[in-house]
């Protein structure tokens, strides 16, 4: 065992003792090769199950990365190509002025449409043809291509149809073909967990103190947080959709293809990022010249959503306040805390899953990349 994995492994087994957190994993790939792989606590309190290396995680938007890497390996196949615009394969996603939106446009989160019906339901978004119906008759928040703005959960279903329209097959089933199954972690990285596999996650719990986003706190925010704006009845955070603990534990939600997240081991999602940099056990998702045109930055400016600040590549976000920022990270972080990112410059990835939801607060996957970018040496 070397000395990053042992350091891991006491900064972890102390944020459990503390009381900092439930249960997590860390995974850690230098240039292709897995150097740390990490778990402490417990998977579900209720049992005194304990995490394992194997145990997936619901990772909220961490797994918009593991969406945008489906899209990438596809257009790298030559399927599909970026430029290509939705209503080519979509046709009914061209109404009301969507026509012009392009592949392109919904990996850099500036197709215009982030928002679902205000009233929309958990039960609502595992019916995929019937949210890929809704979202195909929206009118779009902006001309697409001219702004961004995070699409929370708009940015599954609009990339699944098109995987779904190219290949005949579910997202799902595309991510075990094309990129889990290659990899040797066909059951550790899922969007729709199997019924065989449901049992194995960890359950998701809220933080102690953490704020309860009531339907009233969301209407009286919903004028000062650009998140949670409405317009003519939409909105980028349905109030009773929003990922939750109770949301993400839901056998409903974890068997359906809902891929604005997924459910997912810390060495699973990590894996996928060494192997889109590197060789990894004999596989490359990408070659080295469509990763540089997917982690370059493709737009950026004040986001029309959550009103900070973003650059995007296609697919991933570039940089990550913290330890490991810079102009060669790319990757996606969770609303629950769990993140993943990868540096092109020094071959590092770092990823991070657990399931104390504290919203917002990454102060753990910081800690660790902290910790990594030590012990790892400057890149």
């Amino acid at each position: 065992m070397t000395d990053i994995q042992h350091r891991t492994q006491d900064a972890i087994d102390l944020l459990v003792e503390s009381g900092v957190e439930r249960g997590l994993q860390v995974a850690v790939y230098l240039r292709g090769e897995l150097v740390v792989d990490a778990v402490a606590g417990q998977a579900d309190p209720a049992t005194g199950r304990p995490v394992t290396p194997d145990t997936p995680f619901h990772v909220t938007s961490t797994g918009k990365g593991v969406t945008s890497t489906v899209v990438n390996v596809l257009v790298e196949q030559g399927v599909l190509t970026f430029d290509t615009p939705v209503a080519e394969l979509w046709p009914e996603f061209g109404a009301h002025g969507k026509d012009r939106a392009t592949i392109r446009h919904v990996l850099n989160h500036s197709a215009g449409v982030p928002g679902l019906p205000q009233g929309t339901t958990p039960q609502d978004l595992t019916e995929w043809d019937k949210m890929c119906a809704v979202i195909a008759d929206a009118t779009p928040w902006w001309e697409p291509g001219t702004k961004t703005g995070y699409h929370p959960q708009s940015f599954g279903y609009i990339m699944g149809e098109i995987v779904r329209r190219v290949s005949g097959r579910p997202i799902s089933q595309v991510l075990r073909d094309e990129v889990a199954g290659p990899l040797g972690v066909a059951d550790e990285l899922f969007f729709g967990v199997p019924a065989s596999e449901l049992g194995r996650q960890a359950r998701m719990e809220e933080a102690a103190g953490g704020m309860e986003l009531t339907p009233d706190l969301i209407a009286a925010m919903a004028g000062q947080v650009p998140f949670f704006k409405v317009v003519d009845g939409w909105t980028a955070a349905p109030p009773a959709a929003l990922p939750t603990a109770a949301f993400c534990n839901r056998d409903d939600v974890l068997a359906a293809d809902i891929p604005a997240g997924g459910v997912m081991t810390a060495r699973a999602v990590a894996r996928m990022y060494a192997a889109l940099m590197d060789e990894v056990d004999g596989v490359r998702l990408i070659s080295s010249e469509r990763l540089r045109e997917v982690t370059t930055v493709s737009i950026g400016g004040v986001d029309e959503v959550t009103g900070s600040p973003a650059a995007r590549g296609l697919g991933y976000d570039i940089g990550f306040p913290g330890p490991l920022d810079g102009p060669t990270l790319f990757g996606m972080a969770g609303s629950g805390g769990t993140a993943a990112y990868a540096d092109t410059a020094s071959g590092i990835v770092v990823a991070v899953a657990k399931n104390r939801v504290t919203a917002g607060d990454y102060s753990t996957f910081h800690h660790i990349g902290e910790l990594v970018a030590g012990a790892l040496g400057p890149r």
